[in-house]
C-alpha cells in the first residue's frame, strides 16, 4: 500500500496543494545528462513536476499550485543510442524487477537511481523542495522512467510526477488510446482526465477483453504484475521502439 503526501505538501512553506493528493509522483523527460531550457520561468524545462513527498495510500501527488504551470515543460531527452531498442527490451527489464520491494525507509533502487541523476536537483527546485525529498516518495514513474534510461528506449521520457509526464507525451504527439507492447499507461482512479492521473506503469500486452496486463512499480511496496481494467486508463505514452 502506499503512503499520502498532503503532509508533505502542507510543510512546505507559501505552497499549496492544488487538489487532492491521490498518488504518483512522475520524473520529467531527460536524457542521461542533457537538460534544455523549458518554459514560462525558464530555469526548469522538465517533462514534469516531481512533487517532493512522503508517499501515500494512492500513487500520484497533487502539484503544487506554484509549479502547476511548468508541468508539461520537457527535460529535453538526449539520444545516446545508435539504434531503436526493441519493446520486448523493456518489457524483459521490467518483469526481471517483479519483486522488489521498498526497504524499511520505504526506499528502493529506483530512489536511489534518480536522487542520482542531474535532474533531481532541477526538478527539485521547480516544485520547492530538496532532492532527498525524492527518497521515500511514490515511486511508480521512477520505476518506469528507471526502465527507459537502463535500455536506452528512445522518448520514453521521464520524471517522478505522472501528470507531467502524460503532458510531455501529449505535447511531443506520441499519445493515444491504443494499448501497445511497451507502452507507459496511466491511470485515474477516480476519472478526472490527464489532471486526475494517479498511477503509471507499462503495457506487457492488450488481452484483446477490455483488460491489460501491465509491469508497475509501487503497487503494494513492490514491483509487480497485474491485469487491469482498459476503464482506468487515461491513455498511453508511446516511446519509438524498433519494429
Amino acid at each position: 500500500m502506499s503512503r499520502s503526501y498532503l503532509q508533505f505538501f502542507s510543510s512546505l512553506p507559501g505552497r499549496a496543494v492544488a487538489g487532492a493528493v491521490v498518488g504518483t509522483v512522475a520524473l520529467g523527460t531527460v536524457a542521461l545528462g542533457t537538460v534544455a531550457l523549458g518554459t514560462a520561468a525558464g530555469a526548469l524545462a522538465s517533462s514534469g513536476s516531481s512533487t517532493m513527498i512522503a508517499k501515500s495510500q494512492a500513487h500520484a501527488a497533487a502539484p503544487l499550485k506554484a509549479s502547476q504551470a511548468h508541468a508539461a515543460a520537457p527535460l529535453k531527452e538526449k539520444d545516446t543510442t545508435t539504434h531503436l531498442v526493441k519493446a520486448d527490451t523493456a518489457i524483459r527489464l521490467a518483469e526481471q524487477q517483479v519483486g522488489i520491494r521498498e526497504d524499511q525507509a520505504g526506499e528502493t533502487k529506483f530512489h536511489k537511481w534518480y536522487v542520482s541523476t542531474p535532474n533531481a536537483r532541477l526538478t527539485a527546485q521547480r516544485d520547492g523542495g530538496a532532492v532527498n525529498d525524492y527518497n521515500g516518495a511514490a515511486w511508480c514513474d521512477m520505476f518506469v522512467s528507471w526502465v527507459g534510461a537502463q535500455t536506452g528506449v528512445k522518448d520514453m521520457g521521464w520524471d517522478a510526477y505522472t501528470v507531467a509526464h502524460a503532458k510531455w507525451f501529449q505535447k511531443t504527439k506520441r499519445w493515444g488510446q491504443t494499448p501497445k507492447p511497451g507502452a507507459v499507461v496511466f491511470y485515474a482512479w477516480n476519472g478526472g482526465g490527464t489532471d486526475g492521473i494517479d498511477h503509471v506503469g507499462l503495457v506487457v500486452k492488450d488481452n484483446g477483453d477490455g483488460t491489460i496486463a501491465t509491469v508497475e512499480g509501487n503497487t503494494d511496496n513492490a514491483v509487480e504484475k497485474k491485469v487491469r481494467s482498459t476503464t482506468q486508463v487515461v491513455g498511453y505514452g508511446y516511446p519509438e521502439y524498433a519494429p
